[in-house]
């Protein structure tokens, strides 16, 4: 009898009999929260793996150390956090890695660091066949409680950017062929490249929570950020708060210039990497937090039903036979 392998059961599966080994609920969202006295703490961790999630054709070692910082903050704040107290970070490299290639890297990390908040409080380093970037990044809980398991029937989701732009950035650098008959303006192209490259966390999102809320009674709200792309940030808000997304296609925020098509529909829901937090709110508080931002969109709605999702136009559910990223 063949034994069952990763590949055969996949990511979320994984974590969810790992969690079998947790207390109740703790692998539910990407940050764990230990309660102190004072400010309760957010931890999180995240690693990038060496011909998984980069290779030296694709990105520089400094952009590197920027999206290693960037991937474990983005998950801070879509668990709440109000500030970044540091990093950890442990290291796996092959001996023959040149200085100059750990050295950007971690120019990188803290140039993200200096523009986000904390500092690296320490790490490890170990010998291994493929670079592996793992960071544990500490933060400090905010007034609100974000997690994906909060959400409502009847609230509205929004998330705060356009998707998509970092897969056709990575496609891009990876010197992808598109059709003929799709040009790439040089603006979308830049745009997409610096959008991988880059990544940027949206900086007043817990604030403008809080001067949008008229409710003080409500403390906690679904959220989550798209590092795996629009449809799996959607879908697991749904999962996690049993409940039924139905998505409103023509409300997506696109870019001005991004093509039309099938396989373009696919990169903007599927891609990942983009770090937009994807989030519901009661209607009143939605319509003030976008009121608020003009970047911050209205893209569906929660109802009664078995977790999944479905688009408002039914000729739009076609795209949910398409497959998120998976790790194994």
């Amino acid at each position: 009898m063949r034994k069952e392998l990763l590949e055969d059961i996949g990511e979320k599966e994984l974590i969810n009999r790992l969690g079998k080994f947790m207390p109740k609920d703790q692998t539910s969202d990407d940050c764990a929260l230990i309660k102190t006295k004072n400010e309760n703490l957010l931890i999180n961790n995240d690693s990038l793996v060496e011909n998984v999630h980069f290779d030296d054709i694709t990105i520089c070692p400094q952009d590197l150390g920027w999206k290693a910082v960037v991937s474990n903050i983005s998950d801070l704040v879509s668990s709440g956090s109000k500030k970044t107290i540091g990093i950890t970070i442990s290291l796996i490299l092959p001996e023959k890695t040149e200085w100059v290639w750990v050295e950007e890297l971690y120019k990188g990390i803290n140039k993200a660091l200096k523009k986000y908040g904390g500092i690296i409080l320490g790490g490890d380093c170990s010998k291994g066949n493929q670079k592996t970037i793992s960071i544990t990044a500490l933060g400090i809980q905010g007034e609100l409680k974000l997690s994906r398991n909060a959400c409502s029937p009847g609230e509205i989701i929004l998330t705060t950017g356009i998707h998509g732009l970092s897969k056709l950035g990575f496609m891009i650098l990876n010197k992808n062929n598109f059709d003929n008959d799709i040009p790439l303006n040089k603006r979308l192209i830049k745009k997409s490249i610096e959008h991988f490259s880059r990544p940027k966390i949206y900086p007043h999102f817990l604030i403008n929570l809080l001067k949008t809320r008229s409710n003080k009674k409500i403390t906690r709200i679904g959220c989550t950020d798209s590092s795996d792309g629009l449809f799996q940030a959607v879908q697991d808000l749904a999962i996690a708060s049993n409940c039924k997304a139905i998505m409103n296609y023509e409300k997506i925020p696109k870019d001005k210039d991004w093509p039309k098509g099938d396989k373009w529909d696919e990169y903007y829901f599927f891609g990942g990497e983009d770090y937009k937090l994807v989030f519901s709110l009661p209607k009143k508080w939605a319509r003030k937090f976008s009121k608020l931002d003009r970047n911050v969109t209205e893209i569906g709605f929660f109802i009664k039903g078995d977790p999944s999702i479905e688009f408002k136009n039914k000729e739009n559910n076609k795209l949910l036979k398409n497959t998120p990223f998976k790790h194994f």
